[in-house]
């Protein structure tokens, strides 16, 4: 009651200034505050509870939005096509992207369709925004000063970068935009720097394979820094999960229960396909050929306003719609029409839902609203259960095209026929090797030899042609070892190995020896070679080899890049196998001039380049080599490494920091109760003036997971602020 009565003296203080139609709508948000306690640990990490699921929604959209409102807004900006309207002309068509999907027409009808209980969570995270935003008038949002129920549907999967950005920008504004420039082609020659692999690692490990027969999972989403916020939500009507939640949605993405556990990796799968339409115009209406007939072509006014210096001003545009989705730009004098899965209600109720299952069948039952497009899930329960999961949703096609490119929509032959059930996707689910995983590389090694096997499923299930780099280092680690535990699936989660250096570096040694002594290049770099020729291909944040190699592929890479592209053969394939001896030589040579122009000496240890700095809350992160920073011992995945840190150098500094990998890591055990341990990149608030803007910095370079307090007892000794919302 003491709680309840300095909420009502608070909202008493500022009724002057609130309109009298707010009157309810406050004294609403403030009877269910009361019903949500919020507790912050001593990470600040968020432990909220409420009376029903929707009074945990409301108190974590709170929490969520007491850490970082910006990442929030920014999310919702992107997510319904008005990042414009923040940021200028420049995001014009990335939102007209979004708004030939999101159409909040649409989006408040599929609200109104809802069944009651999602409405209700809707309901409590704009509710939990809002409250937030009255109770703090300091914060000032860039656009979006009301959330409104229904936008929770504009953004639902969870994902980062969602299915639609895989629309091009620059052949849209092609389309759309007569005055634009046609697009120029990419230059399939053009050499440059390694791309950072995208994506996550996920574990899963059955009893049989562990020391104390309790199922285990192995958590660690591949994405940029400070993505996700951690946290817990709970309520009375059984929700209580844990773990990484995509700031402003209100389900945990990856993470467990008291009982379960899913961690999603992205996916190879070929569901986003592009139709060929054969257009004509007839009476003024454009028509498009489908099976023989004529198909009318839907069309729709967008406008997409946009921030300028004298105000806002807006850009209009006709938008046009085939049967296979909306045309996102022209191919040989025809128009193509994009196709991905669009069922915002469903996979909302997909990702809230599987939060709540407890055990195998119910989260494969969940998984039948088959909305999970863009990810593989590793799953593990108490009950001994594991699983490598497919992505769920694969529309059912003619294996006669090949769905990489675009296909020709006038003929019924490409029309899709359903979705492929989930026995139909190359899934591994308690798998006879006793272990599964992905690392976003292909299926067919998820469970080593009780592996899904390629010719029984259709080419479209799957697009990656090699094994990868961490899925070498990942079948090494695991083999047949019986006796994991939380602490050596960390350890092994964070083995220091490269693939790709071991794959690469014989052939420096060959070509080294097969150099004339009188080669001046060959006494160039005869000191790195025989330094590198002794090394175990292992990072550490000493080590003079790490740096040496990592320049030497990274230079590699500039020069023969586009060279193994077009041989269509891995880079590290190519290097070991097709590179001239004399470019391993003087990419050798140029990587460590590179370290000598930059940091004094090529013989500089790996952690005096590789930083880890976090000097303010903006999105776009910016580094300064005069401020300080924190070594981090591992390397890019590129190289194979599990545990993952994007770096690289930028205009203004030497050194080079990290803007993605590694981000929220967990290892998580299912026994009669559940034990996790966890790390968040940087921390978990994102102000500059908290104790916790970087308080996780040491534990995430150093792979030291802290203890998750889950249960009560566990996080009573750690509790650092107790308090309902708004106070």
């Amino acid at each position: 009651m003491k709680s309840l009565r300095c909420i009502a003296l608070a909202l008493l203080l500022i009724a002057p200034t609130v309109a009298a139609q707010s009157r309810a709508e406050i004294a609403r948000w403030q009877r269910q505050a009361a019903r949500v306690t919020i507790t912050r640990d001593d990470w600040g990490i968020a432990h909220v509870h409420g009376v029903t699921d929707a009074d945990a929604v409301f108190g974590m959209e709170y929490a969520q939005a007491e850490d970082d409102f910006n990442r929030i807004e920014t999310n919702y900006l992107n997510a319904m096509g008005r990042l414009a309207e923040a940021e200028g002309e420049s995001a014009v068509y990335s939102d007209l992207r979004m708004k030939l999907f999101i159409d909040p027409v649409v989006m408040r009808a599929q609200y109104a369709a809802s069944p009651a209980w999602l409405r209700a969570l809707m309901d409590a995270f704009a509710d939990g925004l809002n409250f937030y935003l009255y109770r703090h008038p300091e914060v000032h949002p860039r656009v979006i000063t009301r959330f409104e129920p229904w936008m929770a549907l504009t953004f639902s999967e969870g994902s980062i970068g969602g299915d639609i950005e895989h629309v091009n920008l620059t052949q849209l504004r092609a389309f759309y935009d007569s005055t634009a420039s046609a697009p120029v082609p990419p230059t399939p020659s053009g050499d440059g720097p390694p791309p950072e692999p995208g994506g996550s690692n996920g574990i899963a490990i059955a009893p049989s394979r562990t020391a104390n027969g309790h199922a285990l999972l192995w958590i660690n989403p591949h994405t940029s820094f400070y993505f996700r916020s951690e946290l817990q939500m709970q309520s009375d009507e059984g929700l209580n999960a844990y773990g990484a939640v995509t700031w402003g949605q209100f389900f945990v993405y990856q993470g467990f229960n008291a009982k379960a556990g899913w961690m999603h990796t992205s996916s190879g799968v070929d569901n986003i396909d592009e139709f060929l339409e054969t257009v004509v115009q007839q009476g003024g209406k454009w028509f498009a050929r489908h099976d023989g007939q004529l198909v009318p072509v839907a069309s729709r006014e967008i406008a997409v306003p946009y921030r300028t210096a004298q105000g806002m001003a807006s850009k209009r545009f006709t938008a046009y719609f085939t049967a296979h989705g909306p045309v996102v730009r022209a191919l040989d004098g025809k128009w193509v029409a994009v196709s991905l899965m669009n069922d915002p209600m469903h996979a909302l109720m997909q990702s809230y839902s599987r939060t709540k299952a407890h055990n195998l069948a119910e989260f494969l039952k969940v998984m039948e609203l088959h909305t999970n497009s863009s990810n593989n899930t590793l799953f593990a329960d108490n009950s001994g259960n594991i699983a490598y999961l497919h992505s769920n949703y694969i529309p059912r096609r003619d294996t006669a095209f090949d769905w990489t490119r675009p296909v020709d929509g006038s003929l019924a032959a490409t029309d899709y026929h359903g979705l492929l059930r989930l026995e139909e996707t190359p899934n591994a689910i308690n798998p006879a090797s006793g272990w599964a995983y992905n690392v976003n590389n292909w299926p067919w090694s998820a469970a080593g030899q009780a592996s899904p096997r390629r010719t029984a499923f259709p080419a479209y299930v799957e697009t990656g042609s090699s094994e990868s780099m961490r899925g070498i280092h990942a079948l090494r680690l695991l083999g047949d070892r019986k006796d994991f535990t939380m602490t050596s699936l960390t350890e092994a989660a964070f083995d220091s190995w490269q693939p790709a250096f071991a794959i690469m570096l014989p052939a420096l040694m060959h070509a080294f020896s097969g150099a004339a002594p009188s080669d001046s290049l060959r006494g160039r770099v005869a000191d790195q070679v025989a330094l590198l020729r002794a090394w175990d291909a292992r990072w550490s944040a000493g080590s003079v080899e790490t740096s040496l190699a990592v320049f030497w592929g990274t230079e590699l890479y500039r020069r023969l890049g586009g060279a193994a592209r077009r041989a269509g053969v891995p880079f590290e394939q190519f290097i070991a196998e097709r590179a001239a001896p004399v470019d391993l030589l003087l990419a050798l040579a140029a990587a460590s001039d590179k370290l000598v122009a930059d940091f004094g000496n090529w013989r500089t240890p790996w952690g005096n380049i590789n930083r880890f700095q976090r000097l303010d809350a903006r999105i776009d992160a910016h580094f300064d080599d005069s401020q300080p920073s924190i070594a981090i011992p591992f390397t890019s995945a590129l190289w194979g490494s599990l545990a993952s840190y994007g770096s690289r150098q930028y205009s203004n500094t030497k050194q080079w920091y990290g803007t993605s990998g590694n981000s929220f890591v967990a290892v998580v055990e299912f026994g009669d109760s559940v034990r996790a341990r966890a790390v968040t990149a940087g921390g978990e608030s994102g102000h500059p003036d908290s104790p916790h803007f970087r308080d996780e910095v040491e534990r995430y370079a150093t792979g030291a997971l802290r203890d998750v307090y889950y249960y009560p007892n566990q996080l009573a000794a750690h509790r650092e602020r107790v308090y309902h919302p708004g106070e």
